[in-house]
């Protein structure tokens, strides 16, 4: 197997991969958390760097990623997951979206989500609006790197969102609105989460967060907003920015 990855989801194809002892190909960069990397490599996937612009995230990173593995895949005859093109990933966020009615009892008015694929977003996504069309639905992607709103291409460094271009399971309409959230906001969010609620998470929830708590004051008293606490802070420790008290 061959796959692109930030680390996330090349942790999870080295984990099956070891188990099942099917070789893995990892193209990722130094732009993301060397826990990650580390990660996959231990659980024995082969990695091949592609360097990044001063660790920040691009759309010309992306598209490196993108062909480094399309050519590894060729090569070798892999098969190749290509999660920005696989549609297959959004019937796994349906069944997390009826995971989620049941843990808010039927009523959500308002589900955020940054946008790596695009697959969680439109998943969970479809099956609220399912079930209730009045549910509003938000995307948040990189102050630095807004195209999903219509702005220009740019660097961050909020690991696993923000490809820098708009992304193939991208459609019209499955998102109501699109929030923009800096790298430094996500960084700040992370440490109050951590350092208020004990909850250590990493810059993608960090954005989260903040457009949920956006929303919350919008929609008002009594609203029930949703997001996602993507994945735990140990990943990022490498490259956490923690200010003192």
């Amino acid at each position: 197997m061959v796959e692109y990855t930030g680390g996330s989801t090349g942790v999870s194809l080295a984990l099956v991969c070891g188990v099942k002892r099917h070789p893995l190909d990892i193209v990722t960069s130094d732009a993301f958390a060397r826990e990650k990397l580390d990660h996959m490599r231990i659980l024995g996937a082969r990695l091949h760097i592609v360097p990044s612009d001063g660790g920040r995230m691009t759309e010309r990173l992306t598209r490196d990623m993108i062909e480094a593995a399309r050519v590894i895949a060729a090569r070798t005859g892999s098969f190749w997951t290509d999660q920005l093109n696989n549609v297959e990933q959004i019937a796994a966020y349906h069944t997390m979206a009826e995971e989620i009615r049941v843990q808010a009892a039927g009523r959500i008015d308002c589900f955020v989500q940054s946008v790596g694929t695009a697959a969680s977003l439109r998943g969970v996504g479809e099956v609220l609006r399912r079930h209730d069309e009045r549910v509003r639905i938000v995307a948040v992607e990189p102050a630095e790197s807004p195209v999903l709103s219509g702005g220009r291409t740019g660097a961050h460094k909020i690991d696993g969102i923000g490809a820098g271009f708009v992304v193939p399971l991208w459609r019209a309409g499955v998102a109501d609105q699109v929030e923009q959230v800096s790298t430094d906001e996500a960084a700040a969010m992370v440490i109050r989460l951590a350092r208020e609620e004990g909850i250590f998470a990493g810059t993608s929830t960090g954005g989260n967060v903040i457009v949920a708590l956006r929303m919350a004051e919008r929609l008002g008293p009594g609203a029930t907003v949703v997001t996602v606490m993507c994945d735990t802070g140990m990943k990022y420790l490498s490259t956490a920015r923690v200010e003192p008290w």
